[in-house]
């Protein structure tokens, strides 16, 4: 065996670079681990009610979402390294203003421009890794990748919770800071810029009528629960005029966006103009039925992060920092199987080693919607957990491995956009989903344990309100005071049926998911070819 002094120059550099798109990438997974856990104390500090702390969260992931398609297909033609670089430039930039920010409405600014550097780094570095390896390596690169994600994912949730505790939610933003220098040097050093031979240009107005479809279906599914899904909720929407909510029109913007993407894009295919997205990527069978199933599973698969820190903490009384090592359990079971997935895949195929890892999300899931109650403690959680992240491990990087196995090079960064897209639709669909089963299955039940307590209408409104808004903040002042610690009771009561609802809903999700991986056969061309050589 060589040593790695004795390998070529040149093939290390390609190692190293596969290592720094790798670190990249995880520096969202960290950021989005990290926010997860410190959303109570964020909730805490600058007072926050629900909707914000959905928009937190999502509106970072309205605008990855939105740009994910466009910046893949731009980076192939401005340069895969610049573009990324930029990208975590920004990414760090606007952490450092979330780690200043003093209003809630600040630090959701600022997680929108997180958003943009997000949507830069991610298909970027995929498309690098697919115009860097082939074959065999390419598996092995992407085990890597995903390995990576898996290790900086375990940290993550740990990180947030030390931060939290011990210092400021401030710092979990702050800490992107130092890791995105390190990145910029790294990637100016052994990342070899890289961007498609075709200079035909590309569809300007496709890309507003991306940005459009995204945008209009991602708000309309963030919102949907706060605005109302038909008639607007007047004390969320006072700056609409209509009765009408906001949420069906900027659905319809993004169907209309969408029909009318697809309509241009074969009109300019069939008069040999260039196209955003180029229409030949469809006719791969593993690249279209992949990104069904990818968005499909994607659905199940994020949702239920929403959910388990705020259970964890207003419900069963951990901190932040118990919160994230509790959480590492998730995220160690999917360092586990991303190091795991590689040799497996050799053996049975990508395709047969995304259904396990489905099935053990499965598992997972429904385990906790299973164990989940007011005094579940850590013992009975984290076995769950962990098979959730062994789940996450084995599926997440061999599912992207199949969706770009037979992609050509020339087309790396648009496929990697529009793989991401998908994933970032089916999670922004999911989150909104589980969030809604979560917030309201709480609501309904909470006031029907005070209704059968005999509280009277108006107390119950109150509380409920406090409870929901505050993401179950407020149990912990009830639980203090003697005249409502009874409510409290009931609110954990509530809040513990919501989260088992949303896991049991996330489990439904990810049956479809496996049900959709059925299309995709058994191997892909790339491990055809490489079964007869």
């Amino acid at each position: 065996m060589l040593s790695i002094l004795e390998v070529p120059v040149a093939e290390r550099r390609r190692w190293f670079a596969l290592v720094t798109v790798s670190v990249a990438v995880s520096l969202i997974i960290v950021d989005s681990t990290i926010v997860n856990v410190a959303i109570p104390s964020i909730v805490d500090d600058l007072g926050i009610d629900s909707t914000q702390v959905q928009w937190v969260q999502e509106s970072y992931t309205l605008v990855f979402a939105s740009l994910l398609l466009v910046l893949g297909v731009l980076a192939d033609r401005w340069g895969r390294r610049r573009v990324m670089m930029i990208g975590v430039a920004v990414f760090a930039a606007s952490s450092l203003l979330a780690a200043l920010a003093p209003t809630g409405s600040l630090l959701i600014v600022a997680r929108l421009v997180q958003g943009l550097g997000g949507a830069m780094i991610l298909p970027t570095t995929l498309s690098i890794i697919n115009a860097t390896f082939r074959g065999r390596e390419r598996g092995i690169a992407f085990a890597v990748w995903g390995s990576t994600i898996g290790g900086m994912a375990a940290l993550g949730p740990l990180l947030g919770g030390w931060l939290t505790t011990d210092y400021s939610w401030r710092w979990a933003f702050g800490i992107n800071i130092p890791i995105a220098v390190v990145i910029l040097v790294a990637a100016a050093l052994v990342v070899d810029e890289s961007r498609a031979d075709d200079d035909r240009g590309t569809d300007l107005v496709a890309a507003l009528l991306s940005v459009m479809t995204f945008g209009g279906i991602v708000f309309g599914l963030i919102e949907g629960r706060s605005l109302g899904w038909w008639t607007t909720l007047e004390e969320s929407a006072t700056w609409w005029p209509l009765g009408v909510s906001p949420v069906p029109f900027a659905l319809a913007i993004g169907v209309l966006g969408a029909v009318l993407f697809v309509t241009r894009s074969r009109r300019r295919a069939a008069a040999d103009l260039p196209t955003l997205v180029p229409l030949e990527l469809f006719t791969i069978a593993s690249f279209r039925n992949g990104n069904v199933a990818a968005l499909v599973v994607s659905l199940g698969e994020f949702g239920i992060l929403l959910s388990l820190p705020i259970w964890l903490q207003n419900v069963l009384g951990y901190d932040a920092l118990a919160t994230g090592w509790i959480l590492v359990a998730l995220a160690g079971g999917s360092f586990l199987a991303s190091g795991a997935a590689q040799p497996l895949t050799q053996r049975f195929g990508a395709v047969a080693v995304v259904r396990a890892g489905i099935t053990a999300e499965i598992v997972g899931v429904v385990g906790l919607g299973l164990v989940a109650s007011p005094t579940s403690t850590w013992q009975t959680v984290v076995p769950f957990l962990a098979v959730y992240g062994f789940g996450v491990g084995l599926a997440t990087a061999q599912l992207t491995g199949v969706v770009l196995a037979d992609v050509p090079v020339e087309a790396s960064g648009a496929a990697s956009g529009t793989q991401s897209t998908a994933r970032q639709v089916g999670s922004a669909l999911g989150i909104a989903i589980l969030g809604t089963v979560l917030f309201t299955s709480t609501a309904a039940t909470l006031d029907a344990r005070l209704e059968a307590d005999g509280v009277p209408a108006d107390q119950r409104s109150t509380v409920v309100s406090a409870v929901v808004d505050s993401s179950g903040g407020a149990i912990a002042g009830l639980a203090q005071d003697e005249r409502t610690a009874a409510a409290a009771d009931d609110a954990r009561d509530a809040l513990t049926q919501g989260t088992r609802y949303s896991a049991w809903a996330a489990g439904a999700f990810l049956l479809l998911g496996l049900g959709a991986t059925l299309t995709l056969g058994r191997r892909t061309d790339d491990e055809r070819a490489g079964s007869t050589t």
